[in-house]
């Protein structure tokens, strides 16, 4: 029964006290019946967790499941903790991207952190060693002293959380809009390496069996997590403080490390992380993917504060914990195992064959509900989708090339813009190098991490334009996954898969779930075209507060393989006398970019087109010359267009210069963002070589030694600039817009 000072289940329902937990009277009809009874104190809060959207996903399933999911490289698809993916040789690469939004907008440091900390439980609960974090972000603008903050506070916490991980943060990508101002968006990916036989799954099978507790003791923090991450931020920061989870990496190191040991035992059956909705998700999951039933004791779940309720045990999100299923019998085996890294293991319930999930405190039955009815038959619905009107009148907009009269001053103020400048300042707070794998770090097209005892490497990206997606949600989402292909294939990797974190609004708005499908048709054409499944993901919806949503905000974390560490390739220009070429014709595309933000203040008219055929093409040529050692350097041209593009690829390189002509409209050629271009450099002696190969490839000029960035026109020179004057513009602009208080 109850707690004695929980309502009733009768005051539950008179009084409507399920809404307060994010029940619709239909959802809470629904419980009744699945039942037959009406549900009690805790039994109405495990099903207002799990039937949450952030754990049931009951909004975006009918979205989700037109995703391309298979391929003859994927070893796990979505449903578990992480997809995994072949990368030959019995190995397999392990990656997810999660959000931790909401408890970001509030304690930016603590949020920040348990979403590392979550996403590598995420990956090392799939048997996999973590080997590189990347992280996706949305901020406001800089000239508010809250936006700053935040921004601070969320590196801060990324920071101190994985380099105490010892997991490198690899690379990641960060960008600002007024859209977020008061919705940060903190996406968090990780990356493991497993041999093929230690991937595990989270199942709770074999009746009989044990259930055990790992980790760090459950308190009240981040009670209701999953239902904060499901509505609107509200107003009353205090309250949604109480949702926020607290984090300690050394803790979950130690944890880490026991279960990477222990997954080469055959003692363990399965394992699942206490993530969204803690101990509730992960044992009625677990249960429900087995075909089974668990029955636990929370009076042997380890507490570190007195007199917890069942409620608050069940939907506790306290960091640093899992659940394991071992084999009846070899429990002592696993005590002694967490025990040499300084962690509580603890037997705390068992399986069953009545696929109920059945819940004891104090000597009495206080939870009896079908595993199936909390994991699997949550409500579905289908929101009704209609065009946004802006929509409608951004697609009869002719395009428009913004005026520019001093293309020198243009191109200085592009690299100071937020979006483009230097990120350094962010990347210089993380440990990229622990681990001594990372071959290309932070601040080129993709991280570059090699295989241990092998010739190979993975390219890591996340990539996403959200202004595109606003403007037409299906090309940008098309534009999403092409860029990320674009930055792996760049960095001479091969495409393999990809994980979506998708970030919208409030689905319950048709304008809004318009935006939710048009994105996903968008992904899932791209994905198709390039042979890159999705493996896994996150959905983050209600991303708005006072009635205003972000952009529509599909991250794409992509991975590619790198068959040979001789193919990795950067984006900067390497040598005087390279010859450089612009791949891919250039169009007056202007709608969403970083020049009209810059001249108009806001983004409007249509986004670039993509042809996805043309996108794969020009992909695999470029590969082919990367791979044939052709190729001295690599960058996608994307926000500022190719100005920007070159000067990218001359910071960092010691004096190097270049000197291009570039023709048709001036403003168009210096900073257009149409598609499926890049900027690539070639030796003299492989020209012939490589023009056969990349058939769009147009030589533009060639690289310098003097330290000048030179720009002809059709008819005058558009830009003279000097390379180290420019660098320093975009190195120092977020430090000096960090410190406008001071």
């Amino acid at each position: 029964m109850p707690q004695m000072h929980e309502p009733n289940p009768n005051q539950i329902k008179d009084e409507k006290i399920y809404k307060e937990m994010g029940l619709t009277d239909e959802e809470f009809l629904l419980a009744e019946k699945m039942l037959g009874r009406t549900p009690n104190y805790t039994e109405t809060g495990l099903f207002s967790v799990m039937w949450s959207e952030h754990c049931s996903y009951k909004n975006s399933k009918p979205v989700l499941k037109k995703f391309p999911t298979e391929g003859k490289q994927v070893l796990q698809g979505p449903g578990e903790g992480a997809g995994i993916v072949d990368i030959g040789d019995n190995q397999a690469v392990v990656f997810k991207i999660e959000s931790h939004n909401s408890p970001s907008a509030v304690e930016p440091y603590e949020g920040a952190a348990t979403g590392v900390g979550g996403i590598v439980r995420d990956v090392f609960s799939m048997g996999a060693r973590p080997i590189a974090s990347l992280n996706s972000l949305r901020f406001g603008e800089l000239d508010s002293p809250r936006v700053r903050y935040l921004l601070e506070q969320a590196v801060a916490g990324i920071a101190d959380y994985g380099n105490g991980l010892g997991i490198p943060t690899v690379g990641g990508e960060i960008q600002f809009d007024p859209a977020y101002e008061h919705n940060p968006l903190v996406n968090a990916m990780v990356v493991g390496l497993i041999d093929h036989e230690n991937m595990q799954k989270g199942q709770a099978k074999g009746v009989g069996n044990t259930v055990m507790y790992a980790g760090a003791a459950t308190g009240r923090d981040g009670i209701h997590g999953a239902t904060f991450s499901s509505v609107e931020l509200s107003d009353e920061e205090d309250e949604d403080r109480a949702a926020v989870q607290r984090g300690d990496s050394f803790t979950e190191k130690m944890l880490m490390d026991a279960c990477l040991e222990l997954v080469k035992s055959d003692a363990l059956i399965g394992i699942q992380d206490m993530g969204a909705a803690g101990l509730a998700s992960s044992s009625s999951e677990m249960a429900s993917k087995a075909g089974s039933g668990i029955e636990m004791n929370l009076d042997l779940v380890p507490q570190r504060e007195e007199n917890m309720t069942a409620y608050e045990m069940m939907l506790s999100e306290s960091q640093e914990r899992m659940l394991l299923v071992i084999e009846k019998g070899r429990e002592q085996e696993i005590v002694d195992l967490f025990a040499k890294y300084d962690i509580e293991a603890v037997t705390v319930g068992h399986v069953t064959d009545d696929k109920m999930l059945r819940l004891l405190h104090k000597g009495e039955v206080v939870a009896e509900i079908p595993a199936d009815a909390l994991a699997e038959d949550a409500p579905v619905y289908h929101k009704p989708s209609a065009e946004p009107a802006y929509y409608r009148e951004f697609q009869a907009m002719e395009q428009a090339v913004p005026e520019v009269s001093d293309y020198n001053e243009t191109l200085t103020k592009l690299l100071q813009q937020p979006t483009i400048a230097s990120k350094e300042w962010v990347y210089s707070q993380f440990d990229h190098h622990v681990g001594s794998n990372t071959v290309v770090s932070p601040g080129s097209d993709a991280a570059v991490v090699r295989i241990s005892g092998t010739n190979k490497a993975i390219a890591i990206t996340t990539d996403c334009n959200s202004r595109y997606l606003y403007l037409d949600p299906e090309v940008g989402g098309k534009i999403a996954v092409a860029e990320a292909a674009r930055n792996v294939v760049c960095s001479g990797a091969e495409p393999l898969a990809i994980t979506d974190g998708l970030n919208f609004g409030s689905p319950e708005k048709p304008e809004i779930f318009w935006q939710i499908e048009q994105s996903a048709a968008g992904i899932s054409a791209a994905c198709l075209a390039l042979e890159s499944p999705v493996i896994g993901g996150n959905v983050s919806l209600f991303n708005e507060k006072g009635g205003s949503a972000i952009y529509p905000t599909p991250i794409i974390g992509m991975v590619g393989l790198i068959q040979d560490l001789s193919y990795v390739t950067t984006q900067n220009f390497k040598s005087a006398g390279d010859l450089i070429y612009l791949v891919g014709e250039t169009k007056d595309e202007f709608g969403g970019s970083e020049l009209q933000k810059m001249v108009h203040g806001d983004i409007f008219g249509k986004a670039p087109a993509i042809d996805l055929d043309v996108e794969v093409k020009r992909q695999k040529q470029i590969l082919q010359a990367i791979r044939s050692g052709f190729v001295a350097s690599a960058h996608d041209v994307s926000e500022g267009g190719a100005a920007v593009a070159l000067a990218e690829s001359l910071f960092g390189t010691n004096g190097l210069g270049a000197k291009v002509a570039l023709e048709g409209n001036e403003t168009s050629a210096l900073f257009s963002e149409t598609q499926s271009r890049f900027i690539l450099s070639v030796k003299k002696e492989h020209q012939a070589v490589f023009e056969q190969l990349v058939e769009d490839a147009v030589r533009i000029g060639e690289v310098t030694d003097n330290g000048e960035l030179i720009i002809d026109g059709s008819e005058k020179q558009l830009i003279q600039s000097n390379v180290k004057v420019m660098e320093e513009a975009w190195k120092g602009a977020i430090p000096c817009l960090l410190n406008l208080e001071g």
